[in-house]
């Protein structure tokens, strides 16, 4: 329905975070940076659409006052409700479905993703989606399509069960777009991929704007994954071309997006974002709230500090701390940080190859109550992770004035400048050459904690973050309000 807008000025400022796997539900340097938008800015509505693994995951964080709404939103959980359609309704639906399958397994039909997207996704509002996936004539549709003489597709000889796993896998993708669409203010992705998909529907049938925040490079961690993935090659080349037209249309459609290093800008541009809607926005922290360390622990002592996961390295970690209680027996390392619920297998896999390669060198302690507690426990503070966007935890350390080693990976460079020691991803020796020699200079180590201090007060604070997200919002929904009052409405539910 059509409503005056003096009467939804409070509605209008709304910003729905679209997240995955992160905010309220799992700790980590997203959901820090999340929780600090919305405790900073009371004078937005916020709420929160939060794509999660089953559905049943707890809150992990206390919601503001300013939080409204918190939506769960399970990929692998009970399916959405809704019957598949019957008889033309049925047909109709198959036919967009293999339109949207040509683009993914055609190069020649690529433009035909984002039409055949919207045409799913306004299936899904009706609830008729995710039902239809399931069933058998899906499967055979895709099939139908892999083997089509002609394709690349066809000389992989894709299987019918590699048709089920395929179609399987894209259903449970699909689910975000039966998630309730925002119809006022803006919708701020803080992630690609999954996670932006019901902002591209809110965008297409409800004009909201579509802002996207990657602190990672949603496409490239995907590349990354599938390439150990179970899967056989056609169903890897089905999904991988999905998020790699996904990112394209993401890109084509927000209205601005704000990655948190230069480097995200760069991969972005080249995924086929515009220049001129990119605007990078550094993370930041409260130099007051991160204030100096203290006294270094006597023995020498490595911290690593995160979220437990594949992307994080870990196993390099460790192979590097080999090297170094070789040259250090005294030296310990200590992990801190939760598991990723995916990933305790990779957990005690790393549990083991600490125990076979370091003995009783390495700890895994767990979540710490206050993460200052961490890097206070170290002389060093590592990060070893093969991708990420512009990481909380390096400008966190570096503003308790604790000197730094890191993989040359995402923004890392731009955080640390001269202000601590960067080496290549995957590479434990060069990992253990620059944390020993750190170690064993307590002056180089005490000089560079200091500048790393004094890089974040001048470059990344808290205040100039929020500052430049709250600038953005009201760029984003005045923009929005003027096209409605051109109109004297806004489309509202």
């Amino acid at each position: 329905m059509a409503v005056p807008l003096e009467s939804l000025r409070y509605c209008a400022d709304r910003v729905t975070l679209l997240t995955e796997g992160t905010y309220p539900h799992s700790q980590g340097g997203v959901s820090v940076w999340c929780d600090q938008l919305v405790r900073a800015m009371p004078e937005f509505d916020f709420r929160v659409l939060a794509l999660t693994g089953t559905g049943r995951e707890p809150l992990t964080w206390q919601p503001p006052a300013t939080l409204g709404e918190i939506t769960a939103l399970p990929l692998w959980g009970p399916p959405p409700g809704g019957r598949a359609p019957r008889g033309r309704d049925r047909r109709a639906l198959l036919t967009a479905y293999e339109g949207f399958l040509t683009a993914l397994t055609d190069p020649a039909e690529e433009h035909r993703f984002a039409p055949g997207l919207y045409e799913l996704a306004a299936w899904a509002r009706r609830d008729r989606l995710s039902a239809a996936l399931r069933t058998e004539s899906a499967v055979r549709v895709l099939h139908r399509r892999w083997t089509r003489p002609g394709l690349p597709t066809a000389a992989a000889a894709p299987t019918l069960h590699d048709a089920l796993i395929a179609t399987d896998l894209l259903e449970h993708a699909l689910r975000p777009l039966h998630a309730p669409l925002p119809r006022t203010g803006l919708c701020h992705a803080v992630s690609g991929g999954l996670a932006a998909l019901p902002g591209l529907a809110a965008r297409d049938a409800y004009g909201v704007p579509l802002l996207l925040t990657e602190h990672g490079i949603y496409l490239r961690e995907r590349y990354l994954g599938y390439r150990t993935a179970a899967y056989r090659r056609p169903v890897k080349a089905l999904l991988l071309a999905f998020f790699r037209l996904l990112a394209r249309e993401i890109y084509r459609s927000a209205s601005l997006i704000t990655p948190g290093s230069d480097y995200n800008r760069r991969w972005e541009e080249h995924g086929g974002a515009a220049p001129h809607q990119i605007r990078t926005v550094y993370n930041g922290v409260d130099p007051q709230a991160f204030p100096y360390a203290g006294p270094e622990p006597a023995a020498p002592v490595l911290v690593w500090a995160g979220r437990i996961d594949p992307i994080k390295d870990l196993e390099t970690l460790i192979r590097a701390f080999a090297y170094v209680r070789a040259e250090l027996p005294a030296a310990r390392l200590r992990i801190f940080g939760g598991t990723a619920a995916d990933a305790v297998g990779y957990r005690r896999r790393c549990e083991d190859l600490a125990a076979a390669l370091c003995g009783d060198g390495v700890t895994f302690e767990g979540r710490v109550p206050d993460i200052r507690d961490a890097y206070a426990a170290g002389n060093v503070v590592l990060l070893s992770s093969i991708s990420e966007g512009f990481p909380f935890t390096l400008i966190e350390a570096m503003s308790c004035g604790r000197a730094t080693v890191s993989t040359d990976v995402g923004g890392v460079r731009e955080a640390v400048g001269d202000a601590g020691l960067v080496v290549p991803p995957r590479a434990p020796e060069a990992m253990a050459r620059a944390a020993l020699e750190l170690l064993t200079d307590p002056r180089r180590r005490a000089s560079m904690g200091e500048a790393a201090r004094l890089r974040v007060i001048a470059q990344f604070t808290l205040r100039q973050t929020i500052d430049s997200f709250r600038g953005i919002y009201r760029e984003l929904l005045d923009d929005r309000r003027s096209a409605g009052a051109a109109h004297g409405t806004e489309a509202v539910s």
